[in-house]
C-alpha cells in the first residue's frame, strides 16, 4: 500500500482497527475475570479438594490455555495464510468469546460431578487455541491496510485495548458485586460476568462480517502468489524458519517478559511478597495502565519515523538495567517495615544443601501433600510465604534444617516419612513457630496501609508500563513487515504466542520458584532481566530494521 503521509484516518480504517482490537479486549476480560475469581472457581469445579489446591487447580486450568496458544497459531495461522484473514479471525472471536460465555453456564462439580472440571479445561484449552490465531490475524489484518509510513501507529491501537478488558472486568465484577452482595455473588453471582460478555461477542461478531478481506490478500490471491501449504513454507525451509526462531529470540521473548514483568508479576509482588491488600495494589496498577495506556500509541507512531527496532531493543535495555533498582523502591515505598525488618534481622537456613531444590511447583497435590517434603525445602517454602529473604547455610548430611533468626532458631522437620494428616498437623506447628518468631524479628504480617507511599509507587508502576508500551506499541508491525503476504499469518503468530504464552505466561511460577529457591525476594528478576539481555544482543545484531518496506514486495 502506498505511504500517505498526513492524511486523516478513513472511516474504514477506523472500523477496521476497531474491529479488530475487539479480539483483544476479550482476550484480557476474560484473563483478567478468570484471574480476579480463580478461588471462587476453585470452589465450584474442584470442590472434593481442600482450599490450597482448589485455588492451584483453578490456576492450572487457567494456565492450559496458555500452554495451547502456540498450536492454535498453527492451526489458525495456516487457515489464515489459505482462506483469508477476515473469515478466520472471525473463527477466533467466536471460539474465544463462546469459551469465555459458556464457564458461565457450566454447572459446578455439585450437580454433574468430575465431568465439571473435565469441560472447564476444555472451554479452557479451546479459548487458549482460540486465541493463538486471534493476535496474528488482528496484527495482520490492520497491517495490510494501513499506509506504510503509518503501520506501527494504526497497529498499536490493539495493544491500547488490553486496558479496556481490564477496566471492562473490574467494572462488572464490581458491579454484580455490589448489586447482589458477596455470598449471592460467591454462590451464584459469579457466573454473571462470564454470561454478559455473550454482549461483546455478539457485537463481535456483527462488526467483523462488515468487514473487507485485506487489500494485501486480495492482491496476492488475485496474482495466484498465494501458498498451498503455509506451514511447511514457513518452518521447513531455512530462509523463512531462520526468520521465525529470530523474531522468537530477538524480539518476542524479551517483548513477553517486560509486558508480563510490568503489570502481572508487579501486581503479585505487590500482594503475594510486600503483602499489600489486593483492592490498593489493583487501584495502583490500574492507575499505571491509565496513565501509561496511551504510550503505546506514542511508541507507534514513533517507530513509524524512527524505527520498530530502536524502540523495542531501548526498552528491553532500560527493563534490564533498572528492574532490580525499581522493585527495590517499590518494596521501600509500600512496605518499608518489610525492608528494614530484612536489613536488620537477616535469616539463614542451615541445611543439608544437598536437600534443598528448586521448588517450581511448591503447591500441594489433592491428597493435600507437597511434592517437595525435605526439612530444607519445607523451611524455605515458608520463609517464602512470609516474604523472608534468607540465605541457605550447608550443614552435615541428613542433619534436619534449622531456621535461624537472629538469636532464636525454629526447627523444621522431614515430611517425606509421614502421611497428609500427620504432615498437615506437623506443619501447621512449624509454621505457627516460624511465623512468630519472624513477627517478632520485625517482619510485618503486611503492608501498613498508612506508611504506603502510594504516588511514589504509582509512579514506579507507571515506568514499568511505559517499558511495557516501548517493547509491545511497535512489535506487531515489525513481526508483519517481516514475512511475506502468503505465509505471513503463520509465520508471525508462532513465535508471538510462544513468547508470550510460555516464555511470559509462565514467569510468576517461575520467578516465585526461583524467590523461594535462592531465598532473595528480588532473585526471580534475574528470569525476565537475563531473557530481556539476551533478546537485545539476538535483535541488536540480527534483525534488521522493517518500517516503511512494501509488503507487496517481501518475499
Amino acid at each position: 500500500m502506498a505511504a500517505a503521509s498526513g492524511r486523516a484516518m478513513t472511516a474504514e480504517e477506523k472500523k477496521v482497527i476497531f474491529a479488530s482490537s475487539l479480539g483483544t479486549v476479550f482476550e484480557w476480560y476474560d484473563f483478567y475475570l478468570y484471574g480476579s475469581l480463580a478461588a471462587i472457581i476453585g470452589k465450584q469445579f474442584f470442590t472434593p479438594l481442600e482450599p490450597g489446591p482448589q485455588f492451584i487447580f483453578a490456576l492450572l486450568a487457567f494456565s492450559a490455555g496458555f500452554f495451547v496458544r502456540p498450536f492454535g497459531a498453527l492451526v489458525f495461522g495456516r487457515l489464515g495464510d489459505l482462506v483469508g484473514r477476515k473469515y478466520t479471525f472471525l473463527i477466533t472471536i467466536l471460539f474465544m468469546g463462546s469459551s469465555t460465555f459458556l464457564v458461565g453456564l457450566l454447572p459446578a462439580y455439585s450437580t454433574i460431578g468430575i465431568a465439571a472440571p473435565i469441560i472447564l479445561i476444555a472451554f479452557r484449552l479451546l479459548q487458549g487455541l482460540a486465541l493463538g490465531g486471534e493476535y496474528g490475524g488482528a496484527a495482520t489484518y490492520v497491517a495490510e491496510h494501513a499506509p506504510d509510513d503509518r503501520r506501527g501507529e494504526y497497529t498499536s491501537w490493539i495493544q491500547t485495548t488490553a486496558t479496556l478488558g481490564l477496566f471492562l472486568s473490574l467494572i462488572v465484577i464490581l458491579g454484580v458485586r455490589t448489586a447482589i452482595g458477596e455470598a449471592a455473588f460467591a454462590d451464584y453471582g459469579w457466573r454473571i460476568p462470564f454470561v454478559v460478555s455473550i454482549v461483546l461477542l455478539i457485537v463481535s461478531i456483527w462488526i467483523r462480517l462488515s468487514l473487507n478481506e485485506s487489500p494485501a490478500f486480495r492482491k496476492m490471491k488475485a496474482e495466484g502468489r498465494g501458498s498451498k501449504a503455509p506451514l511447511s513454507e514457513a518452518f521447513g525451509h531455512w530462509k523463512y524458519a531462520k526468520i521465525v526462531i529470530l523474531a522468537l529470540l530477538g524480539l518476542t521473548a524479551g517483548q513477553a517478559v517486560v509486558w508480563y514483568t510490568g503489570q502481572f508479576y508487579a501486581l503479585f509482588f505487590l500482594t503475594a511478597t510486600l503483602k499489600v491488600d489486593p483492592i490498593t495494589a489493583n487501584i495502583l496498577i490500574a492507575c499505571a495502565l491509565v496513565a501509561g495506556t496511551p504510550f503505546f500509541i506514542v511508541f507507534g507512531k514513533l517507530s513509524d519515523r524512527i524505527g520498530r527496532k530502536i524502540i523495542i531493543m531501548g526498552g528491553c535495555l532500560l527493563a534490564a538495567l533498572t528492574y532490580f533498582w525499581i522493585f527495590g523502591q517499590i518494596t521501600h515505598y509500600a512496605n518499608p517495615a518489610l525492608e528494614q525488618a530484612i536489613a536488620n534481622s537477616p535469616v539463614s537456613v542451615v541445611a543439608d544443601q544437598e536437600t534443598c531444590h528448586f521448588q517450581f511447583e511448591a503447591f500441594a497435590n489433592p491428597t493435600g501433600k507437597p511434592k517437595y517434603t525435605s526439612s530444607c525445602d519445607i523451611a524455605t517454602a515458608a520463609l517464602a510465604k512470609l516474604s523472608v529473604s534468607y540465605e541457605v547455610q550447608g550443614t552435615a548430611p541428613g542433619t534436619p534444617a534449622v531456621v535461624k533468626i537472629g538469636e532464636k532458631t525454629v526447627n523444621s522437620f522431614e515430611g517425606g516419612p509421614l502421611d497428609a494428616p500427620a504432615f498437615s498437623t506437623q506443619l501447621a506447628a512449624f509454621n505457627k513457630a516460624l511465623t512468630t518468631e519472624i513477627r517478632a524479628a520485625g517482619y510485618p504480617a503486611k503492608a501498613d496501609p498508612d506508611r504506603i507511599n502510594k504516588i511514589a509507587v504509582w509512579l514506579l508502576l507507571t515506568i514499568l508500563v511505559l517499558f511495557v508500551t516501548m517493547v509491545y506499541g511497535p512489535i506487531a508491525a515489525m513481526l508483519v513487515e517481516m514475512f511475506p503476504t502468503r505465509i505471513r499469518y503463520s509465520s508471525m503468530s508462532l513465535p508471538y504466542h510462544i513468547g508470550n504464552g510460555w516464555l511470559g505466561g509462565f514467569l510468576p511460577p517461575i520467578a516465585f520458584a526461583m524467590v523461594a529457591y535462592k531465598g532473595d525476594i528480588y532473585f526471580g528478576l534475574w528470569y525476565p532481566v537475563s531473557i530481556a539481555l539476551f533478546t537485545l544482543v539476538v535483535g541488536t545484531l540480527f534483525l534488521r530494521e522493517t518500517r516503511n518496506v512494501d509488503l507487496d514486495a517481501i518475499e
